[in-house]
């Protein structure tokens, strides 16, 4: 850019008298790339005009040209597009805006900054710059910084000061009284020095006048200086006078600060006193309210809350140094902790009472539950137990004992609770889901060898015989497995679902299921919810970090002490979400092992079953983990869904092993094999299952290892085929695939459907080419060795000269294939075809379109073979392509 602005400098703006000052490379805005230079230049001569010039590179030569200039002072406004940001984008406001790009950032900022400086300069702020950063924007540069206003040209402008009008005039003046200064400047330069010695003595006449006054200005300091010492004299007199004065106040000071050392020490006293009356006596209202108050009702419990704060707030006191040496302080901590005592043990046998009483309340409303697929609702114990949290918490910073006591109380009440209500609840869910394998099963299925009532006198049996799970649990599979059983196997496989004529029965059934599973999940999970929600707000669980022991101040500003590091010890070795989770997992122990055998049960009704639950359990762990990640829910969900993954993989295995086991009949054709139709039948219930579902991921996983196997098996059965020949299986099977992925879309198959349709399209020309070669074998034999003797070397016009390719065989072989002959043979290939290719795919017409393309492109090759090889003979087919077309079409219509 330097090399540049000294070749402007010199070519173009020297020969006009002006300095280029700054420069930039620019092109217009939102037009074809066309470089040029904006240049801000000054005259050498006054006045100063300052210009903004357009220059241009020549078309014809390697200079540049002055295209265009404006006037600085016709220039309105200066747009600089963004003050925060780099944007090489400005605009120029002359008659006209001119909107243009700088080749860099750093550039136009330059070129902005020496025209704001040549508008300070000559034009006195004219030109309004608008969205221009402020740095720019700076009229006095740092001493010590080099700063110029393009390429060191700043130095050049500062140094040169504009004459004012006085100045003019007196320079004009001067110039017109001495005519000669222009044609004599020695002689101008003398007598200018002349007038200034005449200047210089004038200057000092009139020094040596002023002496006069200076020596009268020095009589009147004189005389100051005298009334000063008079002045001084007075005041040591004064001085004097107040020294004793001063003796006394000191006096009267000592007296007054003994006074208030005395009342300082009254009033601290005082405050000592007044601090351990204030903060050391509990009212007798309280006392009452801890030794005898009513803590059923809800004003006898709001009482007993404000009372137990207000005997902790006392305990919690921190004395200062010295109190408890005094015997007041020791009564009133004894009596404080026999209060503390004795309300702690009224507050642990009255909540293991309602424990109690509340369980029994519970208990008589489970048989109301027994019936439906609902969990019963605790909120009306949470809300009983809710009134006594800040009585619990006030005994978790009291009686830590007693605290865990009544936890461990409380856990072992629900851990009771909860087993029966979930063992009952999951007794009529597996009543339930079996009874959807009996249901609706007509001619097709057989029913259950049970009625409903008798398989759920049965469980009741069972839920009195033992308390465990795993008793009932085994019976309900072994019914199921035995109502299963006496139908075909309810456990689906793909080639189950490629022979079923009552899938509609299948899908009702799973349908049902589905909905089951989900209650039973919906049930589970408000329930957990809410226990965990109510066991952080009653036994104060909620996961703040323990305090640190030490004087703390609390919320009315009593200074208070933590308790003794002894009755931390506890929440000190287990953290307060460590203490929920081992109480839910307490209660709720029963909940994975009822799950995972619920899970095991719908598995061995229907191994597709397992798609169903890992979307439920999938969406319903996610759900689970957005409300609270570390949740008991969360991870007992998580847990489960392990489970229901495995099983949904073995369900995978399982169609694979089945598929890898298939036997096909010798003595009948193949047609679309039954895994193949299994396919696509589980391909749409998958889709229809997985739909938005979370876990999509592992479905297309398992759409990969099912088609890879359907593929490999297809292959495995054509290879076996005896009656059907492998082209016609592996035609029409792919065939089937390709169109099963072509209607459902399935992304992640993409690969296997291009795939199936390139196997598809090779057996099927395959097919066609081999098939094609049985009408006119003898021609193919013949034409077959024509093309061997060119391969070996034999000209193509010498063929005909080969004893066994001359034109009598050639013309004995054409004979034996008349058109009526061509087309008995062709109507004996239809048949043929129409007796391999199965009736489900309606793959005939297009095998046979495709034998007539193949057709006529062998008869255009043996022509092209007899003119080549046989130029001249007159030798020709005794059939035409459009007899061809005629023979096809007949064939096609008459079949």
């Amino acid at each position: 850019m330097t090399a540049i602005k000294h070749a402007l400098q010199r070519d173009i703006f020297t020969p006009n008298d002006e300095r280029l000052l700054s420069i930039v490379n620019v092109c217009k805005a939102g037009k074809k790339k066309k470089n040029c230079f904006l240049c801000a230049t000054v005259t050498t001569e006054r006045p100063v005009q300052v210009r903004v010039v357009k220059v241009k590179k020549s078309d014809k030569g390697d200079f540049y040209k002055r295209q265009m200039a404006w006037e600085l002072r016709d220039l309105a406004e200066v747009d600089a597009k963004d003050a925060s940001k780099e944007n090489p984008e400005f605009d120029l406001h002359f008659e006209k805006v001119y909107r243009w790009v700088a080749s860099s950032t750093a550039e136009k900022n330059s070129f902005i900054s020496c025209i704001w400086k040549l508008n300070q300069r000559y034009l006195r702020k004219k030109v309004e710059f608008v969205n221009v950063s402020s740095q720019l924007l700076e009229e006095s540069v740092p001493s010590g910084e080099s700063q110029s206003v393009a390429g060191g040209d700043e130095d050049a402008l500062d140094d040169y000061q504009e004459l004012n009008a006085r100045e003019e005039q007196d320079i004009e003046g001067m110039m017109e009284v001495c005519e000669y200064a222009i044609s004599n400047a020695e002689a101008f330069a003398e007598k200018l020095s002349r007038e200034l010695q005449v200047l210089d003595g004038a200057n000092i006449q009139s020094i040596m006048a002023s002496e006069k006054q200076v020596n009268i200005l020095m009589q009147l300091l004189d005389e100051a200086l005298s009334e000063v010492d008079t002045i001084e004299g007075k005041l040591s007199s004064y001085e004097e006078m107040l020294q004793s004065v001063k003796e006394q106040m000191d006096q009267i000071s000592q007296s007054n600060r003994l006074i208030q050392i005395s009342n300082t020490n009254n009033g601290k006293l005082l405050d000592e006193i007044q601090f351990l009356v204030n903060y050391m006596d509990l009212s007798k209202g309280h006392i009452r309210a801890l030794q005898d108050g009513d803590l059923s009702s809800p004003k006898g419990i709001e009482a007993c809350i404000n009372a137990s704060e207000a005997l902790l707030q006392c305990m919690n006191v921190a004395l200062r140094p010295g109190h408890e040496k005094l015997m007041a302080v020791k009564q009133q901590q004894h009596l404080f902790t026999e209060l503390r005592d004795t309300f702690a043990r009224r507050l642990t046998n009255h909540l293991n009472n309602v424990f109690v009483h509340q369980g029994h309340d519970q208990s008589s409303t489970l048989s109301q539950h027994t019936a439906e697929l609902t969990l019963p609702k605790h909120s009306p114990l949470h809300r009983d137990l809710l009134r006594y949290a800040k009585l619990m918490e006030w005994l978790k910073n009291t009686q830590r004992e007693k605290y865990d006591g009544l936890s461990r109380t409380y856990v072992d009440y629900m851990t009771r609770l909860y087993e029966r209500e979930i063992k009952d609840f999951f007794e009529v869910a597996k009543i339930k889901m079996a009874g959807t394998t009996k249901e609706g099963k007509g001619n097709k299925f057989a029913t259950l060898p049970r009625k409903e009532s008798a398989l759920k006198q049965e469980t009741e049996s069972l839920h009195g015989s033992s308390g465990k799970l795993t008793g009932s649990t085994s019976s309900l599979n072994k019914l199921a497995v035995q109502g299963s059983s006496s139908r075909r196997s309810q456990s689906s496989s793909l080639l189950d679902m490629g022979n079923m004529s009552a899938s509609d029965l299948d899908v009702a059934d799973r349908t049902k299921f589905d909905k089951i599973f989900e209650q039973v999940l919906s049930e589970l999970e408000p329930l957990c919810l809410a226990e965990q929600d109510f066991i952080s707000k009653f036994f104060k669980l909620q996961q703040h970090p323990t305090l640190a022991q030490g004087e703390v101040e609390s919320d009315g500003g009593v200074p208070s002490r933590q308790p003794p590091a002894g009755e931390h010890r506890h929440s000190m070795s287990l953290t307060e979400k460590d203490m929920v989770r081992l109480m839910m997992n307490k209660i709720f122990q029963s909940i994975e092992t009822e799950l995972n055998s619920l899970i095991a049960l719908g598995d061995k009704i229907d191994s597709f079953h397992s798609l169903y639950m890992l979307v439920k359990m999938s969406h319903h762990v996610w759900t689970a983990q957005n409300v609270d990640p570390a949740s008991y829910l969360s991870t007992t969900l998580g847990n489960v869904l392990v489970t229901v993954k495995r099983n949904f993989d073995k369900c995978i295995s399982g169609q694979i092993r089945q598929m890898e086991e298939v036997k096909i009949s010798k003595k009948s054709k193949v047609g679309i094999l039954p895994f193949v139709t299994g396919f696509e039948e589980f391909a749409e219930l998958a889709e229809t299952i997985f739909r938005n579902a979370e876990r999509r991921g592992d479905l297309d996983k398992a759409y990969v290892k099912l088609i890879r196997a359907v593929f490999m098996n297809v292959e495995k059965v054509a290879n076996e085929s005896q009656k059907t020949p492998r082209d016609v299986v592996m035609m029409e099977n792919f065939h089937h695939i390709f169109s099963t992925q072509s209607r459902l879309k399935i992304s992640c198959l993409e690969t296997e459907r291009r795939e199936a349709k390139h196997k598809y399209t090779d057996h099927l020309q395959s097919y066609v080419i081999n098939s094609l070669g049985q009408p006119l074998e003898k021609l193919n034999h013949f034409f077959e060795g024509v093309e061997a003797r060119v391969a070996q070397g034999v000209r193509e016009e010498e063929v005909s000269y080969q004893l066994a390719f001359n034109k009598q065989e050639l013309r004995k072989v054409i004979k034996e294939y008349p058109g009526k002959e061509v087309k008995k043979g062709l109507d004996n290939l239809y048949k043929k075809v129409d007796k391999h290719l199965c009736e489900e795919e309606s793959l005939l017409q297009v095998v046979w379109h495709s034998m007539q393309d193949e057709f006529i492109r062998q008869y255009k090759h043996f022509e092209g073979l007899i003119g080549r090889c046989y130029p001249g003979s007159g030798i020709t087919m005794e059939f035409t392509i459009g007899d061809m077309l005629e023979y096809f079409s007949s064939i096609a219509q008459s079949h």
